[in-house]
């Protein structure tokens, strides 16, 4: 079983994606975000292979406007060596991709323009795909889309336009319940027309459960059924509910108990994708320690990124967790993000933000500049003194830290989270 994060990694230097605007995608302008939004994919396939990270979602990004007038370039063939060497990669690491369309790609409007522009989408995607040298095991993942007034319609509308995909597309595409109009139940019901493979998600399904009474895990099952040999393994999206936020909006970090009872019903040929904000630290954190019980000695990478975040909330903790992993040998990734999880949910500090934060430029000042010095030293004060929040302390340290090119410090995920 794999788990993985979708489109954006964080906290990993190159790994940011660029974008311009409509009335800016000049043909000089799109090939410099090409090169750029290659080079940061790349990136992710590296750090993901580093971190054993197996299952990931690429950013329908990758290609500004890729299924849009604007875009004449014939950039499956200027770039073919870079992305030849990504997908080199993918394959030899064994990783798997998939991508996401986005909401727009509605398959069963009413509407010639949508459909002709979903479709375009869809050739932008698979071609992506196909430039990297993914199978027909590397997904897209499309939602059936809009009620239009009446879903038995709209549902035939689907089914009626994915007959009219080329099969390159049909054998790529995967269905997905949403959180508002297709309930899992429904969505079976219209891929066994399709003869497409079904992924289940949890929060949708618990904010638009179906009619039929199955709990998740029979669910989970009734979703497996529809994978072939040919798909590869059934994909499972897995996330939380934002604290009050808007219904279906995801968690800033996967909550580890309510995950591991998650992962528990999960079958044991099923890959997760996580849907969270948190992205790649979330995917770490479960993977440590759902797939294994990390020891002491595993987690001191871990405890070196989020020390400082842990230091800004409570100086108690920090040292509760140095010492929880003075024992190297025993499993303790469920006790360590548990604590770390407990400084998520803790009110601001201003002394332990301060703490922190002078414990980081500790590492800046000793060849610091002037002006570097009585920057931080202004900022420091107003945050003290309430003029300022935290925010451009923080921006202010990476940016020192970026200058020095001190890795430790720029890959801590005190600047992140």
């Amino acid at each position: 079983m794999a788990i993985g994060y979708a489109c954006l990694t964080i906290g990993v230097p190159g790994t940011e994606l660029s974008r311009c605007t409509l009335k800016n995608a000049s043909e000089v302008r799109l090939r410099e975000l090409i090169i750029h939004n290659l080079t940061a994919l790349e990136a992710m396939i590296d750090y993901n292979i580093k971190n054993n990270l197996m299952f990931f979602r690429i950013s329908s990004d990758i290609i500004p406007f890729g299924s849009h007038p604007v875009n004449q370039l014939a950039w499956w063939k200027d770039y073919e060596d870079i992305l030849y060497s990504i997908g080199r990669k993918i394959r030899e690491s064994q990783m798997r991709v998939s991508m996401h369309p986005g909401q727009y790609t509605v398959l069963n409007s009413f509407d010639e323009n949508v459909i002709e522009n979903a479709v375009k989408d869809l050739l932008y995607h698979d071609r992506l795909l196909d430039s990297l040298g993914m199978d027909s095991k590397s997904k897209l993942v499309l939602h059936i889309g809009g009620v239009y007034g009446d879903k038995k319609k709209a549902g035939k509308e689907f089914v009626n336009n994915f007959k009219k995909l080329p099969n390159s597309i049909k054998n790529r595409l995967i269905l997905e319940n949403d959180d508002k109009n297709y309930t899992t139940q429904e969505v079976l019901e219209i891929a066994e027309q399709t003869k497409s493979p079904v992924v289940f998600d949890n929060l949708h399904n618990t904010l638009n459960p179906s009619l039929k009474s199955l709990d998740e895990m029979e669910w989970m099952i009734e979703c497996g059924k529809t994978w072939r040999t040919e798909d590869g393994k059934q994909k499972i999206h897995c996330s939380q509910q934002g604290k009050g936020a808007t219904p279906g909006s995801h968690s800033n970090t996967i909550w580890m108990n309510p995950f591991l009872e998650f992962y528990a019903n999960v079958p044991a040929e099923a890959d997760i994708m996580l849907e969270v904000k948190d992205k790649n630290l979330s995917a770490v954190k479960c993977r440590n320690t759902a797939c294994y019980n990390a020891n002491g000695m595993e987690l001191e990478k871990e405890w070196a990124k989020y020390k400082y975040y842990v230091l800004s909330r409570s100086a108690a903790l920090y040292s509760e967790i140095r010492q929880l992993l003075k024992d190297k040998k025993s499993p303790l990734a469920k006790e360590f993000y548990e604590k770390v999880e407990t400084a998520m949910i803790l009110s601001e500090d201003k002394g332990a933000e301060v703490n922190a934060a002078e414990h980081v430029w500790g590492y800046i000042s000793k060849d610091s500049s002037t002006a570097e010095k009585n920057r931080f030293q202004k900022l420091i004060s107003g945050y003290k003194n309430g003029d300022n929040s935290i925010v451009p302390v923080k921006k202010h340290l990476l940016k020192c830290a970026a200058i020095r090119k001190i890795d430790y410090l720029i890959e801590s995920y005190y600047f992140y989270l």
